[in-house]
């Protein structure tokens, strides 16, 4: 499909093509941070109150209509209400009426949610908000995530409020499934977005639940950042995924991408059995050494899949259980290969029963900050928090 200049066309779910500032070896030039993210939860329950939602704009651009992308949505208005209350400056100040914008003003310049998955603690903000924010919202999604949500919007669970016709005039919010080619589509005219498939354990029935990474993209600067929905370790996944995603990320590292926001829901003592789906800090930083082993193999124009790491460089406990013969590298190869990349870990499990004495995704983030370091990645390990404004 022929597609005009980004000033042409940029209706949501158009394939995106974007011209960025490079250097005299292809590199992007630095033009300043590409995008402004402000998490208004980054839990993984169960405590309601912060849930997984992010608010995402193109740097430079004012927090104003149709400029904003709901980057999953757990969390909602109170939560952000509640956090404006102790930082009313979190978005500046709004240019026609000179005062700091409102929980309510920021909510309705939202053009779409770009959602992974439709566990409640993904979606509970949408729909409890759905029809009280002005104007219509698109959900961008992949199909099945887009199934599960109309089953909510049935008039059962929640009146229907969904549509996939913008025509409909009861539809506050309207589905827009994303094609799985791997291509980049508009989600406004600064963002566009590219989904591969992850998985995110079994069902009860024992069927593959699938999540979504995303890699977000600044249209002008070309810069990109990869946010992932609930993932498995591959190493345990009877459908592993995550692999794809690290070999599509690695050519792009650190020049054209440089963040990556990953769960890591449980401390490193939860053992596999237990994991439901999600990653502790031992899968996460076996992971990121699968991501430095594509990074090695696009830095080094290696295109064989026969290439492997050396014994002990991936945790024992957490190796594949299909047995190949590879050629191994050493760990010392692998040194620095995620230099200049931030690994934003969110999503961590509530310490219910009050173990810890600080945050645990504090003791999160310092496992794997010791594991990262332990392994001499190079990657900056950042816990988020709820609240927080980040610039990327």
């Amino acid at each position: 499909m022929r597609v005009g200049p980004i000033e042409d066309r940029h209706d949501a779910g158009s394939p995106s093509t974007s011209t960025a500032v490079t250097g005299t070896i292809g590199e992007i030039v630095d033009q300043g941070p590409s995008f402004d993210m402000v998490v208004i939860g980054c839990g993984g329950g169960p405590f309601e109150t912060n849930l997984s939602a992010y608010l995402v704009k193109a740097s430079g651009s004012d927090w104003e209509k149709d400029s904003v992308v709901g980057l999953e949505a757990g969390s909602g208005l109170g939560a952000l209400e509640t956090i404006m209350k102790s930082d009313p400056d979190l978005f500046g100040v709004n240019g026609e009426t000179g005062k700091p914008y409102t929980a309510t003003q920021v909510f309705s310049y939202m053009k779409c949610y770009l959602i992974t998955h439709s566990h409640l603690d993904h979606v509970n903000g949408l729909v409890l908000s759905a029809g009280s924010m002005g104007g219509q919202k698109l959900i961008h999604a992949r199909k099945q995530t887009i199934k599960d949500l109309e089953v909510i919007f049935a008039d059962r669970l929640w009146p229907k409020l969904a549509s996939h016709k913008k025509e409909d005039a009861n539809a506050m919010l309207v589905y827009s499934p994303l094609p799985t080619d791997r291509g980049y589509y508009f989600l406004n005219r600064d963002l566009s977005v590219c989904s591969m498939p992850v998985t995110h354990g079994l069902t009860k029935t024992g069927s593959v639940y699938e999540s979504a990474a995303y890699f977000l993209r600044n249209n002008v600067t070309e810069r990109e950042l990869l946010f992932f929905g609930d993932v498995e370790p591959d190493s345990i996944s009877l459908k592993p995924q995550t692999i794809h995603v690290w070999k599509a990320a690695a050519p792009k590292i650190p020049h054209t991408l440089a963040s990556i926001f990953i769960e890591c829901s449980w401390t490193s003592d939860r053992p596999d059995s237990l994991l439901f789906g999600h990653l502790n800090p031992v899968h996460l930083v076996d992971e990121l050494v699968a991501l430095s082993l594509e990074v090695y193999k696009a830095k080094n124009n290696l295109q064989s899949a026969s290439i492997a790491v050396a014994e002990g460089a991936i945790s024992p406990d957490t190796r594949t259980r299909k047995k190949k013969k590879l050629n191994p590298i050493p760990l010392g190869s692998l040194r620095g290969m995620l230099d200049g990349v931030t690994v934003y870990i969110m999503h961590c499990k509530g310490d219910v029963g009050g173990k810890y004495d600080g945050p645990i995704s504090e003791v999160i983030g310092a496992e794997v900050r010791a594991l990262v370091e332990k392994k001499g990645l190079g990657a900056e390990i950042v816990v988020l928090e709820q609240g927080t404004r980040i610039q990327i």
